[in-house]
């Protein structure tokens, strides 16, 4: 299997983690998760998974939230040193699909992300979230999270190039 798909996990609605018998189920997997992954994301390239590939690759990594064979909730993340904060995980991507919000997946996921910080060594858990996105915002006020910096960002070439 390659190594870049190790890096996709999944966990049911309690946060108890699930396993793949094989590659073929974790790229059916990784597959399932495209639709929910797109409500946030919609601009990711046709080829999701080359693109979930290349991402992967880099460090990264793809979990799942799955109840009753489908998945609700997708998370992106990855662990980092930083000078500021020392060893982080960071989450690049949180999204629970449309239909399946206030149900408790998005807080169990960051319960389990949190478990994860603790086993890679980190003691703090980072996002980042749109301005706009007003209701993730309340979401992470109480889930605890708060409001410690400003993300600014410049665009420095165009977006077909930035993949």
């Amino acid at each position: 299997m390659p190594d870049w798909l190790r890096q996709l996990e999944r966990i049911n609605s309690e946060g108890v983690a699930e396993s793949f018998p094989d590659e073929k189920d974790r790229l059916a997997a990784l597959r399932l998760g495209e639709a929910v992954h797109r409500e946030l994301r919609p601009q990711i390239g046709a080829d999701y998974d080359r693109e979930l590939e290349n991402i992967l690759r880099e460090g990264v990594w793809l979990t799942q939230l799955v109840d009753g064979g489908q998945v609700h909730a997708v998370a992106l993340w990855r662990v980092f040193r930083t000078t500021y904060c020392g060893r982080r995980l960071e989450i690049d991507d949180l999204v629970t699909a449309a239909g399946c919000r206030s149900q408790g997946h998005g807080a169990t996921m960051l319960r389990w992300l949190q478990e994860r910080a603790r086993d890679f060594g980190c003691p703090t858990v980072t996002l980042n979230s749109a301005i706009h996105r007003s209701d993730a915002h309340r979401f992470y006020e109480r889930e605890s999270f708060g409001k410690i910096a400003y993300h600014f960002s410049k665009s420095v070439s165009p977006l077909s190039e930035l993949g």
